[in-house]
């Protein structure tokens, strides 16, 4: 991607290098992103919450959230970061812009970058969640050790894969403002565990839709975009699908448990949203073949 010579957004808060370490501390010992990584597989399969499988890990005891400093800015000389800082502007241009064509104003989110575990209006942010948004404090939180993983583990490199995993979170902060996820959330408390997740799918692929709205609005009005960028993007996306995720891990797919949508969905949602460029067409909620 062409960023170098685009603004850094003010939006964001460096919290890492507080603690020493990458890790989790939990019943006097640390764990490390590894560890943490097996944490969150089970805990996504099992049901058990995160910190639950963390501590049974560690051998016992409560969870210590380690202090944060007080956050800053991000280094000069934090390439990835520089460049999260980058994209989550480009975000602040696009989102602007739509909401002004609806008449409406846009809030900014800030953008946490953290390591270990990091407080939040949600409760305790953990590595292990990968990156997430949490709608009580309208901030997008992120380890950027997850890139790595998004490079090693996903075979997904390339910075707009890694811009694609922010756009996503920004999505769900554009989701927020409109009200749509807190209709959603309201709905699934309604229903079973099967329509729960269902709604829960397609608030993801809207998601997915707006981060590819993002990502055209953003290469028509800057022309960030090189040869195989929008292929690093849809790898991305095929990569974390539901379906590749429970094959990886429990050797079959179970549809019904599915959250954030399958390979083939997440790949088609964002691909609508970027040939698009018009999140009119990111209602997943009113079509019945997503």
């Amino acid at each position: 991607m062409r960023m170098d010579d685009h603004r850094e957004s003010d939006n964001v808060e460096d919290r890492r290098g507080s603690s020493g370490g990458g890790g989790l501390r939990l019943g006097g010992g640390r764990l490390g992103l590894g560890t943490i990584a097996i944490a969150l597989v089970a805990s996504y399969f099992l049901g058990l919450n995160p910190l639950t499988v963390l501590n049974m890990l560690a051998g016992g005891g409560l969870p210590a959230v380690e202090q944060q400093a007080p956050a800053s800015r991000p280094p000069a000389d934090d390439a990835t970061a520089i460049f999260v800082s980058r994209v989550l502007a480009s975000t602040e241009d696009t989102w602007n812009a739509a909401f002004r064509e609806m008449g409406r104003p846009y809030r900014e989110p800030k953008l946490v970058l953290f390591t270990g575990v990091t407080p939040t209006a949600c409760g305790t942010g953990q590595s292990a969640m990968g990156p997430f948004y949490c709608p009580g404090d309208e901030k997008v939180y992120i380890d950027l050790a997850f890139f790595d993983e998004l490079k090693q583990r996903f075979k997904a490199p390339g910075e707009f894969a890694q811009a694609y995993v922010v756009a996503h979170e920004v999505g769900h902060h554009v989701q927020h403002l409109l009200g749509i996820s807190g209709q959603v959330q309201r709905a699934r408390q309604q229903v079973g565990e099967a329509e729960a997740n269902a709604l829960s799918v397609r608030l993801e692929l809207q998601a997915d839709c707006l981060a590819g709205v993002w990502g055209k609005r953003t290469d028509t009005m800057k022309n960030v975009l090189e040869p195989g960028d929008l292929e690093a993007a849809l790898t991305a996306a095929s990569a974390i699908g539901d379906d590749r995720l429970q094959q990886q891990v429990q050797g079959r797919i179970v549809p019904e448990s599915f959250t954030h949508g399958s390979s083939a969905q997440r790949v088609r949602w964002f691909r609508r949203g970027f040939d698009s460029g018009d999140f009119n067409q990111c209602n997943s909620f009113e079509t019945k073949q997503l």
